[in-house]
């Protein structure tokens, strides 16, 4: 494995042994921006996450939502926006959470971790963003 990835496969252990279910994610982010990530763009319903760090980029590829052909669901904010409390409160896990987000139009989104907020897009150029809070670890 090159240094990159290494860095961020062990980041991203350490993010999930100290990651809490109740509003995990800004730790998760916080880890993650220490270890010199600076974005995370995930394109759905592939599960493809590229990582942007000092030094390159990583991809990471998941298990596809999806195989087949599909017609895209339409961006429902409200419906997005349901999805990201309940995971905000513990309520679901994380391919929960990506199902859940693609069921609501999302077709990708970009988690800046310098500026510490997300941004969900839809296939037509909608969007929605919610900044996190800063964490100290």
């Amino acid at each position: 494995m090159t240094s990159l990835i290494t860095k961020l496969t062990e980041a991203q252990k350490y993010a999930m042994s100290i990651r809490p279910k109740i509003g995990g994610f800004p730790v998760l982010a916080e880890v993650l921006r220490q270890a010199g990530v600076t974005m995370n763009r995930w394109t759905l319903p592939s599960c493809q996450s590229v990582y942007m760090m000092q030094g390159g980029a990583i991809v990471q590829q998941g298990n596809p939502l999806l195989t087949g052909v599909y017609e895209i669901p339409v961006f429902q904010k409200d419906k997005l926006i349901t999805a990201l409390r309940l995971d905000q409160e513990g309520g679901s896990t994380f391919p929960e959470f990506l199902k859940s987000t693609w069921e609501a139009g999302v077709v990708g989104y970009d988690a800046d971790f310098v500026k510490r907020n997300v941004r969900y897009y839809g296939v037509n150029g909608e969007s929605y963003q919610e900044d996190y809070p800063e964490v100290h670890l």
